[in-house]
Order: structure tokens, then sequence, then C-alpha cells
């Protein structure tokens, strides 16, 4: 029997395969591109290397970046596979070259604002166009409802990232950069190996008459939106906060990895647990465990309300 056009220009991996590369990907792009700067703003504090300030500013810098990814990602899903390789690759360079900063030529604030802002906007890449990915290739598996899962990259990059500098907390701050920077890429290469060459051009099915622009899903920013204030404190101020209590990195770095565990747990119970629970039940429940996440460090200031 002669293969379908489909199968043709297909080359299958499996819905277990396609879910792992999601979660990599997720991996690299938030763990490591998103968030890095999280458990190595304190060291960075701790040897000199910038100030609050400055620290602020390459927070603010990776927010930016992260809304212009988000805003132009759905102008590159006609290659999802390709782009989303180059995206990873953007991750990478962006997060090894803050390990080279030290040099007296470069202005670090600058420099490090500007590496924050591409790091942000190809995380954002990532996460779009690794989830447009994978759900169109499960959906030609016929197991869409596996989708769910590889969000659990986000928090096990989280852990792996706030592990690394956890462990490593007596080194350093850029050689922890280097060292995530140097992980982002073992984890860019198994995607890049992974993922099917024979579908590398495969693009986001559009239904007709769809544009690019978010008309008709404010309810959606909206949540995503009220979302990122829940969050958004914790995963960049989280471990500075803690080294306020213990200035020990072995102590006041466990906070980051605790906080990746809970992201990776969360979205593994919903995904096994409440698939049929209705959403904006388990949204606003989710919603009220981060409201009272985040202002319980305001109301005491210990390192278990920070746990």
């Amino acid at each position: 029997m002669r293969p379908s056009s489909e199968s043709a220009v297909r080359d299958p991996i499996g819905a277990r395969s396609i879910v792992v590369v999601g979660i990599v990907a997720l991996a690299v792009a938030m763990g490591i591109g998103r968030f890095a700067f999280t458990p190595l703003l304190p060291l960075m504090l701790r040897d000199g290397a910038i100030d609050a300030a400055t620290g602020a500013e390459w927070a603010a810098a990776n927010y930016g970046g992260y809304l212009i990814g988000a805003l132009t990602a759905g102008r590159m899903g006609r290659h999802l596979a390709r782009n989303l390789q180059i995206a990873l690759v953007g991750v990478v360079l962006s997060t090894l070259l803050v390990a080279f900063m030290q040099a007296p030529v470069i202005q670090p604030r600058v420099a490090g604002a500007i590496l924050r802002f591409a790091a942000g906007v190809f995380s954002a890449w990532v996460l779009v166009l690794s989830s447009s990915w994978c759900l169109v290739e499960l959906t030609h598996e016929g197991t869409s409802h596996f989708g769910a899962w590889m969000y659990t990259g986000v928090g096990i990059g989280i852990t792996l990232a706030g592990a690394l500098a956890w462990l490593g907390g007596l080194q350093a701050a850029w050689m922890l950069w280097l060292e995530l920077g140097l992980l982002a890429a073992i984890g860019t290469a198994f995607v890049i190996k992974t993922m099917p060459r024979a579908n590398a051009g495969v693009a986001l099915a559009r239904a007709p008459g769809r544009s690019d622009a978010p008309a008709g899903h404010a309810d959606l920013v909206i949540c995503y939106g009220t979302f990122g204030f829940g969050y958004i404190v914790p995963a960049t101020f989280l471990p500075a906060l803690a080294r306020e209590q213990v200035s020990n990195p072995l102590v006041f770095g466990l906070t980051w990895p605790v906080f990746g565990i809970a992201a990776a747990v969360s979205v593994a119970v919903v995904a096994r647990s409440l698939s049929n629970s209705p959403r904006r039940r388990v949204w606003a429940a989710a919603q009220a465990f981060m409201a009272v996440g985040t202002g319980l460090p305001a109301l005491t200031q210990s390192l278990w309300s920070l746990t």
C-alpha cells in the first residue's frame, strides 16, 4: 500500500516523545531563559556584580522582552519547528553571554539589560511556538489530551536551574550563568535532534478568517494578565527576599527549587485529576492560592512564609 501524502511528509515520533520535546523546550525557555536571573540575583548582589537598582532594570527588561515576544510570536507560526529551534538557540546565547560581562570593556548595566530583554523575547517565542508545535503534532497523533503535560516543563526547568544555583551557590555568579547556559545548550540540542526533520516546515493551522490580532480573546488576555500579578513578584524576588532572612546560600537558595517543584506538581495534578473539572473553578482556586502566597511575606517577614 502506498503511503498517504500526509505520512510522506510527516515523520511521527509518538505522543510521549512529542510531550518530552515540549517539556524540555519549556524547561530551557522558562526555567533558564525567563527565570535564570531569579536564583542568581542574590548571588550577584553578594558578589557586587550588580546593585539592586540594576537588578530591577534587568528584570524589567526581561518583562518587556517577554511582552514583545508574545506579541510577535504569532507571526512566526509558518515554520513552527524551525523558528522554535532558532528561539531556543537565542535563549542559549543570551544566557551564556551574561557570563562574559566580567570583561572591563563591557558595561554590565546596559549589556545585561539588553541580554535579559533578548532572553525575554526568545522565551516568549519558545513558549508560544513549542505549545503550538506540540498541540499540532498531538492532534495528528490523536492524543491532544496529553498536551497539558508539557507545561510541567516550566516547573521542571525552574527546579533544575534553582537546584544548580542552590548546590553551586558558593561559586561566583558568573560561573553559574555559564553553567546554566551550558545546561540550556544540552536541552536545545536534545530538542533539535528529537524533532522530526521531515515535518520541520509544518505550520500552525488557522481557522478561516482568523488573524494574529487578539480580538475576541480579551477574556483570555485578562486571565493570563491576572495570573502574572500572582507569580511575577515571587518569580523575580523570592530568593533575594529569602537572603534577607538567612545569608547562607544553601538555605535561601532552596526557596527557588521548592517553587519549581510546586509548579511542576500542580500542573501534573491538574492534567491527571482535574482535567474534567470546571476550568473557571480551577482557575479561581489557583488565583486564590497565588494571592495568599504572594501576600503572606508582606504580613510576616520570616523564611517559612517565603517557602
